[in-house]
């Protein structure tokens, strides 16, 4: 069988093309492996349960006697930013029904709610 010369430039180029095509999606996010496509996932899925337990946090703190808010905002507030999560850890707002350990993401979404809310 006589191959025709110019199938070999162009067989070559349709190869470079289709790596530099899935170096180029991978490298730019088109194309995501099952692995990455699951840590998105996850990362999306704990967000939401986060900023879904987050007004219970809120309302445990709200539960809390009314002269003593103003008190624990102000605690709240002289903390760092760092540790004004584990002000809300310690005082078990952060420890949903059921659980017995608090939940560190939750409990920092939770002193920023906080917080916004009692600067508006």
């Amino acid at each position: 069988m006589n191959i025709p010369e110019w199938i070999k430039p162009a067989a070559w180029g349709a190869a470079a093309g289709a790596v530099a095509i899935i170096v180029v999606s991978t490298s730019a996010g088109w194309l995501v492996t099952s692995g990455s496509a699951m840590e998105q996932a996850e990362t999306q899925a704990d967000q939401a349960v986060i900023t879904a337990l987050t007004p219970i946090c809120v309302a445990q703190f709200t539960s809390v006697d009314e002269s003593r808010r103003g008190q624990h905002i102000a605690a709240l507030e002289e903390e760092s930013s760092w540790n004004q999560g584990d002000y809300i850890e310690e005082n078990g707002w952060a420890t949903m029904p059921g659980s017995e350990e608090p939940n560190g993401e939750l409990a920092e979404a939770c002193a920023e709610q906080l917080l916004d809310a009692s600067e508006g």
